[in-house]
């Protein structure tokens, strides 16, 4: 039987690990929860002593180039890189050490329409399982659409099984964060989750508003173990109180 598995994540901005308020980050900065004194190398090397697999590092805005590399070279094949990824760098960051990219933006145009071509291309050039597709999202109406630009940008594609199923071709997995409840420790966006949960094909990680192991809970009960979850600002690592590393460690044992 599935079971919701913890995985790690390594946020970057302005080249410092830290945890930001999802919908606040902008070109003037962002809403920070926590900025961490140790280097991305640290957490890297943390995850991979414990075999967390299936872990992300995501750059948030320019200047965080030289910070995932660190991370990546601390653990070579260990964990996913996002932010910024086009068919032009794709293969440059799997070469760095990234077990798979992750990649949004850059599969819409600036209206926010989805470019199919793109899509395409980058799966020619690395191969579908290597790509995981961010699917990270607002809610529009009573739905939720994918939102680009650091999360600025509502695009045209909305949320639901047949959008994720006809993707599926092209990636090996997705990652959703709910950004309208990221970085809030207030709890998951619970319908979204509903939703995901009914996903049964490759698989999918959603982040966003987990404040401990009842949430987990609440993820794995809705999913039936086949949706993952990353925990941020409510992990002790990043100065949260909600739960400790320790602790997820155990949950992924158990």
């Amino acid at each position: 039987m599935a079971i919701t598995k913890f995985r790690p994540c390594i946020d970057l901005h302005e080249g410092k690990v830290k945890q930001i308020v999802g919908g606040s980050l902008s070109d003037e900065g962002a809403v920070e929860n926590f900025v961490s004194e140790k280097a991305p190398s640290w957490y890297a090397e943390k995850f991979a002593g414990d075999d967390l697999r299936g872990g992300h590092v995501i750059k948030l805005g320019p200047g965080n180039d030289a910070a995932a590399r660190e991370a990546l070279a601390a653990w070579p094949g260990g964990l996913q890189i996002g932010g910024g990824i086009t068919r032009e760098n794709a293969a440059e960051w799997l070469e760095a050490g990234a077990s798979e990219v992750i990649v949004t933006s850059w599969l819409f145009d600036e209206a926010g329409k989805f470019l199919e071509d793109r899509l395409a291309a980058l799966v020619e050039e690395v191969g579908a399982e290597k790509i995981v597709l961010d699917l990270s999202c607002r809610q529009v109406g009573e739905g939720w659409k994918v939102a680009m630009n650091r999360w600025q940008t509502i695009t045209e594609m909305e949320i639901n099984l047949e959008t994720v199923g006809e993707l599926a071709k092209s990636c090996g997995e997705f990652l959703v964060h709910a950004a309208d409840v990221e970085g809030q420790c207030a709890g998951v966006d619970v319908p979204l989750v509903n939703l995901l949960g009914e996903w049964d094909g490759c698989k999918m990680t959603y982040a966003g508003g987990v404040r401990g192991l009842e949430d987990l809970k609440l993820i794995n009960e809705a999913s039936g173990g086949r949706l993952d979850a990353t925990v941020g600002s409510a992990l002790d690592l990043f100065g949260g109180s909600g739960v400790t590393y320790a602790e997820l460690l155990e949950w992924n044992r158990d």
